[in-house]
């Protein structure tokens, strides 16, 4: 399979996220050797998008010439797109939206109604793609947290699409955590070999991945404790 992450952490491979994002690919990997591509946002010159619609007119091509067009090139290549980013102010870093703004040379003005809501007609075929959101937060508990940044990718990519969020997440660059980290990185392990074998993940791991790693009243009082 063709993978392209989509690292939208401005730390690079030294992310929260990116360790989780590691570990379910070395799952993928167990299963069949996979062909990954990782792209990390905050070195690359994207343009933001300015709403003229130029690209949906005229067949994809946009006003900047950056380095989104080469971006849209690996997407179309890709079978698996994996979003992986920290929560910022509850949705995507600015890098990675960016990124996600300038998709739309992909559609065209044209709409078309699908279920209950219209989507804009592609431009190119990417029905093959697949979607993953890895996402990871520093506060200690999932709900009323990741909420907005789950609606935002559902509604971005209705199909095809798998959503992981992980509490706690700065845990992952502690070394002196790592009682609790490796068994969790074990289970999203486990995660990347069911997805590499059936394009699926069972509720009961994705429940338990999603979970916090330590109690959330301990998470808090060792974060407020390394405040100074």
């Amino acid at each position: 399979m063709r993978i392209l992450v989509l690292n939208g952490s401005p730390k690079r491979e030294k992310s929260d996220v990116m360790h989780i994002t590691r570990a379910f690919l070395d799952g993928m990997n167990d299963v069949e050797k996979q062909d990954i591509n990782t792209i990390n946002a905050v070195d690359k010159h994207i343009e933001y998008c300015t709403g003229c619609f130029t690209c949906m007119r005229n067949g994809g091509s946009c006003i900047h010439n950056d380095d989104m067009r080469t971006i849209l090139e690996e997407i179309l290549k890709s079978d698996l797109l994996i979003f992986s980013y920290p929560l910022y102010c509850y949705g995507m870093p600015a890098l990675l939206k960016v990124i996600l703004d300038r998709t739309l040379p992909l559609s065209s003005m044209a709409m078309q109604k699908v279920g209950d809501r219209y989507e804009h007609v592609g431009q190119a075929d990417f029905s093959h793609l697949k979607y993953l959101m890895i996402c990871g937060c520093g506060f200690p508990n999932s709900k009323h947290n990741f909420e907005a940044a789950v609606e935002q990718f559902k509604m971005s990519f209705p199909n095809n699409r798998t959503i992981i969020t992980v509490p706690e997440s700065p845990m992952f660059n502690a070394p002196e955590a790592a009682e609790a980290t490796e068994p969790r990185l074990a289970l999203v392990k486990e995660a990347g070999r069911q997805y590499a074998a059936n394009a699926t993940i069972s509720k009961e791991l994705l429940a338990q991945i999603c979970s916090p790693m330590i109690p959330e009243e301990i998470y808090a009082q060792i974060v407020n404790g390394s405040v100074g």
